[in-house]
């Protein structure tokens, strides 16, 4: 049975009538055409799903879009402000801390949260905060290196 849906979607209010029981993952990518937010392995597992919820990291394969009913979530395609790049994006390309780019959504959008929650984190805290996000390319050591550049460029460079 379908409801109408009420959440923020990338800073827009916006509703759908659907199937509550609808993944969000298969919700953003079909219903709402956001493409960024990429299936990887479907059982929360590898990170590339991964959006942000009430600036949560969550994996959007594993919640039903009834879940984010009143809630605000951000995908990849919802950092950038105004064509300028959020500071987790911009610092992800300086550092080139991708490869093949599948799974950077997801490291990004983990790596904006982890921010959110820490805003100077410590190189471990880093790693640990991204270790259930994973990259087949072995960008690993750019990866850090782009969210402890965005970490001082969001805290204005300190």
């Amino acid at each position: 049975m379908e409801e109408t849906i009420k959440f923020q979607l990338n800073g827009k209010k916006t509703e759908a009538t659907i199937d509550p029981t609808q993944t969000l993952l298969w919700v953003l990518r079909n219903h709402f055409g956001l493409t960024g937010t990429k299936f990887g392995c479907g059982m929360g597992s590898c990170g590339a799903c991964t959006v942000l919820i009430d600036n949560e990291p969550v994996r959007s394969c594993q919640l039903s879009v009834g879940d984010v009913a009143g809630k605000n979530v951000v995908t990849i395609e919802g950092l950038a402000t105004n064509g300028k790049l959020h500071p987790v994006q911009k610092a992800f390309a300086e550092h080139d801390a991708l490869q093949c780019g599948f799974c950077t959504p997801g490291m990004i959008m983990n790596a904006t949260g982890l921010l959110l929650k820490n805003p100077l984190p410590t190189t471990q805290e880093i790693m640990d905060g991204m270790e259930n996000n994973l990259c087949r390319c072995a960008a690993h050591l750019r990866i850090v290196e782009a969210v402890q550049t965005a970490s001082k460029e969001m805290k204005g460079g300190k």
